[in-house]
């Protein structure tokens, strides 16, 4: 014996199916904000792009491996840059050096010519 249907009964195979779709505008827009993250992030720099002041903080510690051989450099700090004349730039780094039991702080000046980046002159200025 087949039972009629009323046009407003649900099946229990149909209900799946009606959830997807009572919910498709919220899933829809999770993907895409989901979409659109991930197509910006190709578009973001990539977290491993150099500092501007990369090239001179490795300049300072070949310096200070060449003026202090025996020490060991410990750690290093990017102090930071100033305009010294209107063509030139210091950029200072602080850099703990330890030789032995004893540790010292050294700062290195470099100031370099804003067009070229020619090196203009290096000093190191010691701490105890």
């Amino acid at each position: 014996m087949h039972t009629r249907h009323t046009p407003n009964e649900i099946f229990l195979w149909e209900v799946p199916t009606l959830l997807v779709f009572a919910n498709f505008p919220r899933i829809s827009a999770r993907i895409t904000v989901l979409l659109t993250f991930l197509i910006a992030l190709t578009f973001v720099s990539p977290a491993y792009a150099e500092p501007p002041y990369a090239k001179w903080g490795r300049m300072a510690m070949q310096q200070t491996k060449q003026h202090y051989p025996q020490a060991q450099i410990v750690d290093y700090l990017h102090v930071g840059r100033i305009k010294k004349t209107p063509t030139t730039s210091e950029e200072t780094f602080k850099l703990l050096l330890q030789e032995g039991n004893r540790k010292r702080a050294l700062f290195v000046h470099i100031e370099f010519d804003n067009n070229t980046e020619k090196v203009v002159r290096i000093t190191f200025d010691e701490r105890a």
